[in-house]
């Protein structure tokens, strides 16, 4: 069989690429074909993403994608969630798009409660609620900014938006839009009504789409820039954490007896299920429903993730160390367990000024030894990452009523052995890691599915196996770490 190739767009929080997939049939091999900077600026006083900016890297990967394969058969798009674009009457941008980790929504919550309750808003979405999420981001614009809300004309989530310039079609993909706050997951429709008792209007948002959908063909002004013809756009699975999810090299489809963490700047820990959890429970556990493929649904926490490791970098950084992950790793590893722990979905360390000031001072508040080096800080973190897993394993499991045997560990923070280990001996099940690509490759899967190459969803995810490379952690040192588990859970928490 001749090799077939696919174009993959894979934008995240830190940096966007293009990557393409080569699919011989068995196999999926990938290539970057371009890679770019990525990461919120400090504009006027606010948290901004550069999507023009973006939009020039995407171009020049198309294009570089296009001279070093003869043939493309198709072009896929994936993101992080929560934040959008917004457009007026004319398709013009009402500036760059904010960041989902700018300070306006800070403390709105109870003034988005004396609007809706949160039983309410939860019955609309359920979603878990954070400050980032769309809804709270929207809000703050129709209290702040009313009127770049009455010029707003269409709304769009990141990789939406870039699928308007590739085609020039408007549409919002199903999985991206669940993060939003207000898609309903039983009549996976917008909420329009609590929208409406909201004060955002309901007449900008797009009509959705289901991932592996034929959006369009590369317009006039792509194939110009990048050589390409007209090019089918596919709308993978948009969202990262879906995409990556999509590519979980796990027989199991359907079942919710296995868990993945998407792990990178978030972890994000979740099983698959075939219909939105909506009891009593997942409200007080403070989980979300996200879309999957399928029809399927995500139940899932967002975890705090390798944010506490990027940032406590930065603060060393700023000190004249500058240390790579993996000696970081090395370090922490040599350092004393159980030293310090912290609650890692702790609010104050979503946007610290200092990781490393918050961490300390969340220690000193429980009467725990400070980390005074490197090694103990990342050790810190590792640690409680590990125990939060544990803490989202268990209240998974008493929400769906199974018992999960393997926790599948996806993405670039997959690459870090000693938190895959960690996390086997906090859950005390096997942790199997990788592929470290996931979402780039649930991407291209999508876009393979859609070109007929793959049928089910199991046999997508069984060639996902045969083309990643994994590695199994069994659980260690099970009795120390129930030991220190107890300790953890009794720290102030969310």
């Amino acid at each position: 069989m001749a090799t077939k190739t696919y174009l993959g767009v894979d934008l995240g929080a830190e940096s966007g690429r293009v990557v393409s997939g080569h699919w011989d049939g068995s196999h999926l091999k990938i290539q970057e074909q371009h890679r770019f900077a990525n990461g919120p600026l400090h504009v006027g006083g606010t948290l901004r993403w550069n999507v023009v900016g973006l939009w020039r890297g995407i171009l020049e990967g198309l294009a570089k994608g296009r001279s070093r394969t003869e043939s493309i058969r198709s072009i896929g798009v994936d993101s992080w969630g929560v934040d959008y674009v917004l457009l007026n009457q004319d398709k013009e941008l009402l500036g760059q798009p904010y960041c989902y980790r700018d300070k306006r929504t800070e403390g709105i919550e109870k003034e988005l409660f004396a609007k809706a309750s949160r039983g309410r808003i939860f019955e609309a979405s359920g979603t878990q609620f954070m400050e980032i999420n769309s809804l709270y981001q929207m809000f703050a614009m129709a209290r702040q900014q009313p009127e770049t809300m009455k010029q707003t004309a269409h709304f769009m989530m990141i990789g939406d938006f870039f699928n308007w310039l590739l085609t020039g079609e408007i549409r919002a993909e199903y999985t991206n839009a669940t993060t939003t706050q207000f898609l309903n997951p039983t009549t996976r429709k917008w909420s329009t009504d609590l929208l409406g008792e909201l004060g955002i209007p309901t007449d900008i948002f797009p009509s959705l789409v289901d991932p592996g959908a034929l959006l369009g063909r590369t317009g006039a002004d792509v194939r110009t820039e990048t050589g390409l013809t007209d090019i089918p756009v596919i709308v993978p699975a948009t969202h990262d954490t879906a995409s990556a999810v999509v590519a979980t090299p796990s027989h199991r489809t359907g079942k919710a007896n296995w868990a993945y963490i998407s792990s990178g700047t978030w972890s994000l820990m979740g099983v698959e299920v075939p219909n939105a959890l909506l009891g009593q429970d997942v409200l007080d556990s403070n989980m979300t429903n996200e879309g999957g493929v399928d029809g399927t649904y995500r139940l899932l926490k967002n975890i705090m993730g390798l944010w506490l490791v990027q940032e406590c970098r930065r603060d060393f950084l700023r000190a004249g160390r500058e240390l790579d992950y993996p000696t970081l790793a090395t370090l922490a590893e040599r350092s004393i367990p159980f030293r310090s722990l912290i609650p890692a979905n702790d609010p104050r360390f979503l946007r610290p000024e200092s990781m490393t000031g918050a961490i300390a001072a969340s220690c000193r508040e429980s009467g725990q030894p400070v980390p005074d080096d490197e090694g103990q800080f990342i050790r810190c973190c590792l640690e409680s990452l590990a125990f939060a897993y544990r803490e989202t394993m268990e209240k998974i499991q008493s929400i769906t009523g199974e018992k999960i045997e393997v926790i599948h560990i996806m993405g670039g923070g997959s690459q870090n052995s000693l938190l895959n280990q960690f996390a086997a001996n906090a859950c005390g099940v096997p942790v199997i890691a990788g592929p470290i690509e996931a979402t780039v490759m649930g991407n291209l899967f999508m876009q393979l599915r859609a070109d007929g190459e793959i049928g089910s969803l199991s046999e997508l995810r069984e060639a996902s196996a045969r083309s990643s490379h994994i590695d199994k952690f069994e659980p260690r040192d099970v009795p120390a770490w129930e030991e220190n588990y107890a300790r953890w859970k009794g720290l102030p928490n969310e």
